[in-house]
């Protein structure tokens, strides 16, 4: 087992602060063997075990779609928590991570749950027209509008749940990358998406952090993204990394604005920009799950 060094904060109910320093030389995922493999995507049907690519009532003319995972154990008629999941922007890494910007390539559901438990929909990002798949970031280079793929996330949510058997009141939103920044700059973008989640799992990166190239990523604007948080939980984990935009500084940003309840800061133990490590057993992927449990048998 690879030891996963990490920092982790809990400044609610009184509960004190543990650190542990992280080291320069953390492994790379594939030194440890994975013990989960996401099941290939298919066409059809969603039913138990499956991954199926979907599109919503309304966008069959177009390029948009989700990706619906139903686990093992689902059942007609009962309830499950659901996880929504962003992607990061496509991109080949430093230590060969790659990730394509699309639905189908997200891994963070599936190492979270298992495949069981869980409803797992990886949501997509859309371009300014709203009819096809935004690789980088959303809209469009020259129209970097979020409303499209804001519109999509309220309407698949609803949609998942009354098709699906989810909770409404269970639904976690995580991402990696620029699903780590969705987490917050989509998912609290207005007061009527922000209602939609119990909780935040934004792994490598946060909303705020850093300027990006599309409107309101400055400080101020994430602030104001940041209220509508309200005492509501997030899990905060970010790779092993000597980078200025690592899980430190975002712990910093965060308590610059005086927000620092229900907050849990975590390294993966890995250097890789890659959310695969949560296909792999480690320390800190015990820590999100026991997290996870937690937070859903809490009352909202």
């Amino acid at each position: 087992m690879i030891p996963v060094l990490h920092k982790t904060v809990l400044l609610l109910l009184g509960l004190t602060a543990t650190t542990t320093l992280a080291k320069p030389d953390a492994p790379d995922i594939r030194t440890v063997k994975p013990d989960l493999v996401v099941p290939k995507l298919e066409s059809g049907k969603a039913a138990p075990g499956r991954r199926v690519r979907e599109s919503l009532p309304g966008y069959e003319s177009t390029k948009a779609y989700h990706v619906t995972y139903l686990p093992t154990d689902w059942e007609e008629g009962k309830r499950y928590p659901v996880l929504i999941e962003y992607a990061g922007n496509n991109y080949n890494g430093a230590h060969g991570d790659v990730c394509t910007g699309r639905p189908e390539g997200s891994n963070m559901g599936y190492g979270i749950s298992a495949g069981r438990g869980f409803i797992w929909v990886c949501l997509p990002y859309l371009n300014a027209a709203g009819d096809d798949i935004a690789l980088t970031w959303w809209g469009d280079s020259k129209n970097r509008t979020a409303k499209p793929t804001i519109n999509y996330c309220l309407k698949a949510v609803q949609w998942i749940c009354e098709k699906y058997g989810g909770d409404p009141g269970q639904v976690i939103l995580c991402g990696f990358s620029r699903g780590a920044i969705a987490c917050n700059y989509l998912g609290l973008h207005n007061n009527q998406v922000a209602k939609l989640w119990r909780a935040f799992i934004p792994y490598s990166h946060y909303d705020g952090i850093a300027a990006w190239p599309y409107p309101g990523s400055d400080r101020a604007s994430a602030a104001a993204r940041l209220k509508r948080l309200a005492k509501r939980p997030q899990f905060i984990c970010h790779e092993v990394t000597a980078s200025r935009l690592n899980l430190a500084a975002t712990q910093r940003w965060i308590e610059s604005t005086g927000k620092v309840e229900n907050l849990t800061f975590t390294e993966t133990g890995f250097r890789n920009h890659n959310d695969a490590w949560l296909l792999r057993p480690s320390a800190a992927r015990r820590q999100l799950r026991q997290w996870l449990k937690g937070v859903l048998a809490q009352k909202r």
